[in-house]
């Protein structure tokens, strides 16, 4: 993977490129005497530990998720960028001990030869070139291990002046006879060097920490709620959380969507979704969950009311919606287990009306009325001879209505307790629907009067020329 290949090749050149001064300043420090280039040698060896830590940090980040390891191995670049901090707090402390020395309890002669200049400007030159490629390299592909690296060589640069600095004044000091006090010149740039490693290093363990505790990246939450709010079919955004793990982003979104949409709609949605935050945050990984909401008019209020009696495990008839002067009523028959008292009923039926007051923010109240269920099994099923008995009844009655002959496929069975009953009859297929309808009401109403104990009752019409 070339993303792979770009971040290994800088974390090696990183390592390289330190090797190379860590050495150099070593050599001419102890040549020079320079506690600011040995301050600097210092530095720069665990520059090299650092930058060991982020090769093999870079190398193990870049590992895909398995199973142990569900998000990836990316917080190993936080973790090793935690180290690096506490590696140039070491040096930081044996820098100012060493300064502090020299400045008030021992004098030391420092060489301000042209190698010391030299070596310095070399490892100005060196930590310009690379601070530049791992930066570059961690933007590119948002990796905070080759951040931190690029940050400690960005310091170098300076640390490198302020050195330069305290030699010339060294220098001067040892060529013009100057006071003594500027032979103190460089164990001064050396703390300079230190309190300037230590400001990047506390800069640095504050963001790495933050990672490592999940801390939200300033501002990111608003700027992709604010973008997703915007996307057409998107009526919200519940919630929204926002994680780092190495170079990735992890974005965790709830949204709603009207309800009224199909299950392919809704993972469209979300798919659009995702694929916007993902051009706003590069490298994340993005889950969008969508949360079913009602708009008013966007589906029936029937809908509405059924779905919601559903989730509170109820049934729903008669649902009637008023729009009374601008302000909207909804009247509805509940349906709750016949075992029940009333005050468990009563309670049960509250929460139900609680959730729909919700769902249709657009309604001013609910009334409903409470009933016990009808039983869906029957605990004594009709017998053949009962059967046949009511068919031919039901045939008799249908006559007298619809004419002799005209009616069919009468089905009788038992229901919930009750004697269930569907037929077919034929009309005049001239007849005004009003009048076929007066017919059927009718026919419906005298088998209700002849035959006991009925429950529903379905009187299906047809034109006779159908037949």
């Amino acid at each position: 993977m070339r993303q792979a290949k770009e971040k290994h090749t800088a974390a090696r050149t990183s390592v390289f490129a330190a090797v190379f001064l860590a050495g150099t300043k070593l050599t001419v420090g102890l040549l020079t005497g320079s506690l600011g280039i040995l301050s600097e040698a210092a530095h720069s060896a665990l520059d090299l530990v650092a930058a060991l830590v982020t090769f093999f940090a870079v190398h193990i980040s870049d590992r895909p998720a398995d199973a142990s390891h569900h998000y990836g191995h990316g917080k190993v670049e936080n973790l090793s960028a935690l180290v690096e901090t506490l590696l140039l707090f070491l040096t930081c402390a044996w820098i100012i001990y060493e300064a502090v020395r020299r400045i008030f309890l021992t004098d030391v002669h420092v060489d301000a030869s042209i190698w010391a200049f030299g070596v310095m400007a070399v490892s100005i030159i060196v930590d310009i070139s690379r601070s530049r490629m791992l930066k570059h390299a961690a933007e590119k592909y948002n990796s905070q291990a080759l951040e931190a690296d690029a940050l400690h060589f960005s310091t170098d640069i300076w640390s490198s002046s302020v050195v330069i600095v305290g030699l010339l004044l060294t220098w001067a000091q040892q060529r013009f006879a100057w006071p003594a006090v500027w032979a103190k010149a460089d164990a001064i740039a050396a703390l300079g060097v230190a309190f300037i490693v230590i400001w990047v290093s506390i800069q640095l363990g504050k963001r790495t920490v933050a990672v490592l505790l999940d801390t939200a990246p300033p501002g990111l939450k608003e700027e992709i709620t604010q973008a997703v709010s915007e996307l057409p079919r998107v009526l919200a955004v519940n919630q929204a959380r926002v994680r780092q793990s190495g170079p990735s982003t992890f974005v965790d979104l709830s949204i709603a969507a009207d309800r009224g949409i199909s299950l392919s709609r809704a993972h469209d949605i979300a798919n659009v979704v995702e694929e916007k935050v993902q051009a706003l945050v590069p490298h994340s990984d993005v889950v969008v969950h969508v949360d079913p909401v009602a708009r008013r008019g966007a589906r029936s209020a029937y809908d509405v009311v059924r779905d919601v009696a559903a989730t509170h495990g109820l049934g729903v008839h008669s649902v009637h919606i008023h729009d009374i002067r601008g302000e909207v009523h909804a009247e509805l028959h509940a349906e709750v287990p016949e075992q029940l008292t009333l005050e468990q009923a009563h309670g049960l039926v509250s929460e139900m009306e609680t959730s729909l007051m919700q769902e249709l923010s657009y309604a001013v109240d609910v009334v409903t009325h409470i009933e016990p269920a009808v039983r869906t099994k029957d605990p004594r099923p009709l017998t053949t001879a009962e059967a046949a008995r009511v068919k031919k009844e039901v045939k008799r009655l249908a006559e007298d209505v619809c004419g002799a002959g005209r009616s069919h496929r009468i089905i009788v069975r038992a229901e919930a307790g009750k004697v269930s009953i569907a037929l077919h009859c034929q009309l005049d297929g001239s007849l005004p629907i009003t009048k076929a309808h007066d017919l059927s009401e009718e026919l419906e109403t005298s088998i209700r009067q002849a035959i006991p104990n009925v429950g529903q009752v379905i009187v299906h019409l047809e034109p006779l020329e159908s037949v």
